[in-house]
């Protein structure tokens, strides 16, 4: 019966890892969700990275009801001090999105701009395995994910990633 136990959970172990994302690029669901720009039109993740082909991006999920994302700001103006050649595009998982523009406005969030229609926990959450925000994650000039997964603009990890690139 130990043994049965073990087998068990060893092959859980080895689903788990290998049911994984790659964390090099975005799924094709992620890439395919669409998300509503500031002019209030639907536009597709990829059509996003797309605008942004070429360049660094530093990618922040964030929203409004979220301390931890309005404590950390201050932190990403910083980042954005330090890294002016990084192109910055937030995503918010906001509940409307008048709260979504007005907290643009209210916290001076320079970048590109796009609400998830679903929130945090929707398809496009699921797709990038969101499990908490903030999120940075940095892609690089060739589109490829550097950074998977930040929760703090000033984490060591994201600063390190964006000076390789630089």
């Amino acid at each position: 019966m130990r043994k049965i136990i073990l087998l068990f959970i060893a092959a859980t172990a080895m689903l788990s890892c290998t049911s994984k994302q790659e964390d090099n690029e975005f799924s094709k669901q992620a890439l395919n969700e669409k998300l509503v720009g500031l002019d209030e039109k639907a536009i597709s993740f990829n059509e996003i990275l797309k605008r942004h082909e070429g360049s660094t991006i530093v990618i922040d999920v964030w929203a409004s009801w979220c301390p931890d994302c309005i404590k950390g700001f201050p932190s990403l103006t910083e980042l954005q001090k330090q890294f002016p050649d990084v192109d910055y595009v937030f995503l918010s998982a906001d509940k409307t999105q008048q709260t979504w523009k007005e907290s643009i406005e209210k916290y001076n969030l320079q970048g590109d701009h796009y609400f998830i229609t679903d929130g945090m926990k929707g398809n496009f959450g699921k797709s990038i395995t969101l499990d908490w925000i903030p999120r940075y994650i940095v892609v690089d000039k060739t589109g490829k994910i550097a950074l998977f997964k930040a929760i703090e603009a000033d984490a060591h990890e994201l600063i390190t990633v964006l000076k390789k690139l630089k």
